[in-house]
């Protein structure tokens, strides 16, 4: 058994949004999706997936996530850490074979122009480490505007664009070359939905687009409480490149994981 992975994009989402504005439905302020004058602490989870195989094929593969979040009058905080590493033992030699190993890192600020306000400012960093992806690292930065707006009390959605600068490596035949730069423009979007108490459903897309790479990412997932603290996540996600100068490498990467999730 081994995780695999899968493209996905919020088409959908983004089509639904728009209609649902064009047809003037009611939509919620900013203030209800919380108590902005009383929470001042940050809302923290932690995730876990392990997978074992033994026999004829011996992997093991881990995955760790941690998400933080905090919204408070004007702002709007979040960041995001998320690790994989996968190994798999060669049958005939018994050597430890590295299949997979990356880092990735996010940190955003929106500043809302009222606490009330669905429009922000936002400044948004990430910083990714996989050298099987063809690049050693890549880096962005970008500021722009934010939306976000409720579709009623237990769905709405971020929208999210503006332009930046990127910084990446690219590797070639396992030798890295010199740092590329470029200016991007960025769109992003964030759909979020509570699907019942115990349950949400979440996806997400963003993409960055540069004089020669763009680069997307998406992410669609669903969770169910076990308990107050403990939940159950099923996630499916994808990485993709439009340009990559190893032309051995695939532009696709995907990502299939359950994993425990620990709320604090």
């Amino acid at each position: 058994m081994r995780l695999t992975l899968l493209s996905l994009t919020l088409a959908t989402a983004f089509g639904f949004a728009s209609s649902a504005a064009s047809a003037s439905i009611f939509m919620y302020d900013d203030v209800s999706d919380l108590d902005t004058e009383t929470k001042t602490e940050w809302d923290a989870s932690a995730e876990l997936g392990l997978l074992f195989t033994s026999g004829n094929t011996e992997t093991e593969t881990f995955k760790a996530k941690l998400n933080l979040a905090r919204d408070v009058e004007n702002w709007r905080h979040k960041g995001v850490i998320d690790y994989y590493r996968s190994e798999q033992q060669d049958q005939a030699t018994g050597d430890t074979i590295l299949t997979g190993d990356k880092t990735f890192l996010s940190a955003q600020s929106n500043y809302k122009f009222a606490p009330e306000s669905r429009s922000s400012v936002f400044v948004f960093g990430s910083y990714e480490e996989d050298k099987f992806s063809g690049y050693e690292y890549q880096g962005t930065f970008a500021v722009g505007y934010g939306a976000r707006y409720r579709y009623s009390e237990a769905l709405y959605a971020d929208y999210e664009v503006g332009p930046g600068y990127s910084v990446n490596k690219p590797i070639v035949g396992g030798i890295p070359q010199e740092q590329e730069s470029s200016a991007i423009l960025r769109f992003a979007g964030n759909l979020v939905w509570d699907i019942s108490k115990n349950s949400k459903f979440n996806a997400l897309a963003s993409t960055e687009v540069g004089e020669e790479n763009t680069k997307t990412r998406a992410e669609i997932s669903v969770s169910a409480n076990v308990n107050s603290s403990l939940a159950l996540k099923f996630s499916v996600a994808g990485s993709h490149n439009s340009y990559l100068e190893d032309v051995t490498k695939e532009k696709l990467d995907t990502e299939t994981a359950v994993t425990l999730v620990y709320s604090f």
